[in-house]
């Protein structure tokens, strides 16, 4: 069988994920394994159609593909998310259809699944078959039990193709409204009280929903507002995954594009951030992917701590829970409070502008509180990854996570909770004790709600 790798990795043949289909291909040396470093040749295949084009040549002659990328903010990287826009703007679906996908990644475990689903969606648009996903630690590869799991997902791939297995799609396509929303002029009458609120945006197409949207919100402020789309921002290229910053922040392209200098100075600057986009295919553009990717010069430490961050979308977000889930990541991850997102999905030009008026009062609103909702499972969660891999083995990679979290007490183990301890080890002793543990058991409801019942009572 023929299998075309699609290596997502900047790195090309020095690709972590990329040695798992090296294992697979030694292992299984009788298919045909073609691999196209196309994340890392993204420049080439952007400007040469007969590369690009070559490369789909080559997929369509395939009997199936596997996805394989390295995980970067959430997603795939963004040389990776262009190029699947190239086979949607190329109108290259058709080398896809009928294919069998295997997704095959490799992170610390932050947010693969939405990475994942992604692919899935992306595989499911394109009409291939997609039989599963594998999401590796990185170093799984070593792990004797680990490796044996990997091989044998291999193999069940394999077995899929050969057998023709069918398989159902989990995604249903996207539907696009052609509504054209007609925004109602600007009143320029919300204060932002001196703050400063920075937009920042795709850029639109003159007439599109999106560029509307963003004159009608800033609009609505007495002034104030910096608007600067992202093609303004002198930005050489993607991450590169090389970690070169995580010993002290400092990036493979300092003083060679502009990129760092506009993040410290405009968006760290800014009290409100509002970040407005496109749906293209299942996120947002390549564009803010590479805009997301490029902050992690200041790898795994939050930059944007008690912000008000709003999001003006044009597209059908209500179908992609997956790239909600995402948005609302990125601004617990930084400790950041969601403002609001607003779409044109109403289909109602008058209900948007109300939306979008509401959006511009309640981001200042929530400024003057200095509110932060509290972080749920995607930013606890997530927060608890990071602190335990830096803690651990990623700390001499990521010497300048140590240091912040060290810093600002991220290393909160509930080891270091003596009182807490003490108190486990005593209660479980006594529970052994079948009165004492009659007596516990008919008392536990009460004991667990009665701090907070005093603290009702002083009120």
């Amino acid at each position: 069988m023929i299998i075309a790798v699609l290596n997502g990795s900047p790195k090309g043949e020095l690709s972590v994920t990329l040695q798992y289909v090296r294992y697979l291909q030694k292992i299984h040396p009788e298919h045909d394994y073609r691999i196209f470093s196309v994340a890392r040749q993204i420049g080439k295949l952007e400007r040469d159609e007969r590369a690009f084009g070559g490369i789909m040549d080559q997929v369509a002659a395939a009997d199936a593909v596997i996805w394989s990328f390295p995980l970067y903010y959430c997603l795939v990287c963004s040389q990776y998310k262009r190029f699947i826009e190239l086979i949607f703007a190329g109108g290259r679906q058709e080398a896809f259809r009928g294919k069998y996908a295997l997704a095959l990644s490799t992170s610390v475990h932050f947010f693969d699944h939405t990475a994942h689903n992604y692919i899935h969606g992306i595989c499911d648009d394109l009409g291939m078959n997609y039989f599963g996903h594998y999401s590796a630690e990185m170093y799984d590869l070593v792990r004797t039990g680990e490796r044996a799991r990997f091989l044998q997902c291999g193999e069940n791939f394999l077995t899929a193709v050969a057998g023709g297995i069918p398989t159902a799609p989990h995604f249903p396509p996207l539907h696009h409204s052609s509504f054209v929303y007609e925004p109602a002029p600007p009143l320029h009458d919300i204060d932002p009280g001196g703050r400063k609120i920075l937009a920042l945006c795709d850029e639109a197409r003159e007439g599109a929903n999106l560029k509307k949207m963003i004159q009608a919100w800033v609009g609505n402020f007495s002034g104030g507002v910096e608007v600067i789309a992202l093609t303004e921002i002198d930005i050489r290229g993607g991450c590169l995954g090389c970690c070169r910053c995580g010993i002290d922040n400092v990036c493979q392209y300092e003083g060679r594009d502009g990129y760092i200098d506009f993040y410290n100075e405009k968006v760290k600057k800014a009290d409100i951030i509002v970040m407005a986009g496109e749906i293209r295919d299942r996120y947002l553009s390549a564009r803010w992917k590479q805009f997301f990717d490029r902050s992690f010069f200041n790898t795994h430490t939050p930059t944007l701590k008690d912000k008000q961050i709003a999001w003006i979308i044009s597209g059908p977000l209500g179908q992609l829970p997956n790239l909600t889930e995402i948005l609302s990541a990125y601004a617990q991850f930084h400790g950041a409070n969601t403002a609001g997102i607003t779409t044109d999905e109403v289909g109602d030009s008058l209900r948007i502008d109300a939306l979008l008026r509401e959006l511009a009062r309640r981001v200042v609103c929530l400024a003057e509180q200095g509110y932060v909702q509290t972080r749920d499972y995607l930013g606890v969660g997530g927060m608890k990854i990071f602190r335990d891999e830096v803690w651990g083995k990623l700390r001499f990679v990521f010497q300048a996570d140590h240091r912040y979290y060290k810093r600002h007490g991220f290393y909160d183990f509930p080891h270091k909770d003596i009182k807490t301890r003490r108190t486990n080890l005593m209660m479980t002793l006594l529970t052994k004790i079948p009165p004492f543990r009659k007596k516990f058991l008919k008392v536990l409801e009460k004991e667990m709600v009665k701090p907070l019942k005093k603290v009702v009572a002083d009120k």
